[in-house]
């Protein structure tokens, strides 16, 4: 099973940009299907984005659409998320997940498809 640490989360005001990393360790990600995900206070967690194996396939959540990217470098076994125009509700503790399972478009939100998480990195975006 691989092991996750995400790392680059912190404090930012409107408009900031960030960029989460979460390297992976025990396993090779090549053979991974990688996702984000999020979890404000008082909410359930939810997704955020997703990326296949080879990086050409992505999704995302509408509320981060055009404003995330995820990308994935294999030989450093790293997934990345670039958070640019943040806003105050993208205020969470953001999980970088994996799973061995090639997911089709329809699973690829479902927590429940993943079986590998990080400890979370905490993301504050001041108004």
């Amino acid at each position: 099973q691989v092991q996750l640490v995400e790392s680059g989360g912190g404090l930012v005001q409107t408009g900031d940009s960030l960029r989460l990393s979460c390297a992976a360790s025990g396993r090779t990600i090549y053979s991974y299907d990688m996702g984000w995900f999020r979890q404000a206070p008082g909410k359930e967690r939810e997704f955020v984005a997703y990326i296949g194996r080879s990086g050409a396939t992505t999704s995302y959540a509408d509320s981060v659409k055009g404003r995330f990217t995820i990308s994935r470098d294999n030989a450093k076994n790293t997934v990345y998320l670039q958070m640019d125009s943040l806003n105050p509700e993208d205020t969470a503790v953001y999980y970088c997940a994996s799973t061995p399972t090639i997911l089709q478009s329809p699973f690829r939100p479902d927590m429940g498809r993943y079986n590998s998480w990080g400890q979370g990195t905490q993301v504050t975006v001041s108004s």
